[in-house]
């Protein structure tokens, strides 16, 4: 299925993650709907799972090492002084994964804007996947406590053919301080490349 389809089946998902009690009790509710759609289990301090292959087709468990969390602290170490500098650094963590993972599951092939018309699930993740990832990702540094500023939140969802937007889902931090919701959001970029990071006003108005 493509980004678009996945995203129409979250209005469905969203009705019965209700009666979910599970482990991601504790997460907010957006984001046991986002683990509920594909029977996931949100990551631990010690690891997760990584979607490709487009909706979540194709799993690897990441089990994090020693120097991976050195790796991820001294990335997020940057981004202490202030909520913009620690949104630069979440970019770095997110290029991070993105090319720690890449080489073991073939996701170093990776386009752009990758969905099912590229044709190679394989070596892609749409927007399902990258969601999933980045939302683990962030909850992991989270749970570390290498966010000093953001909170991670509810991924969010746009999509308004009247305007040419296609229906897209990213995931999301809340500044703390002053309760602005950020995107961060890896897909519209290939691999290794910078995710996009904007106000969450801002990427509704994207296309």
């Amino acid at each position: 299925m493509s980004c678009r389809t996945w995203w129409a089946m979250a209005v469905f998902a969203v009705a019965i993650s209700a009666a979910d009690n599970g482990a991601a009790k504790e997460l907010t509710y957006g984001l046991n709907v986002m683990y509920h759609m594909t029977s996931l289990s949100p990551p631990t301090s010690a690891q997760m799972t990584v979607c490709y292959g487009f909706g979540c087709g194709r799993r690897y468990r990441l089990d994090f090492t020693a120097a991976d969390r050195k790796n991820l602290t001294d990335i997020l170490a940057a981004g202490r002084a202030s909520a913009e500098a620690e949104r630069k650094a979440v970019q770095k963590a997110v290029i991070w994964f993105d090319r720690r993972v890449g080489p073991v599951i073939g996701t170093n092939k990776r386009i752009a804007r990758a969905e099912i018309r590229s044709l190679d699930a394989a070596h892609n993740f749409d927007c399902f996947d990258t969601t999933r990832n980045t939302s683990s990702l962030l909850l992991m540094l989270e749970q570390w406590g290498l966010l000093k500023h953001h909170l991670v939140t509810d991924p969010r969802y746009r999509g308004n053919v009247l305007i040419g937007q296609f229906p897209h889902n990213t995931a999301a931090l809340k500044d703390r301080k002053s309760g602005v919701d950020w995107v961060v959001d890896m897909w519209p970029r290939g691999y290794g490349e910078a995710p996009d990071v904007m106000t969450v006003d801002k990427w509704l108005s994207e296309r």
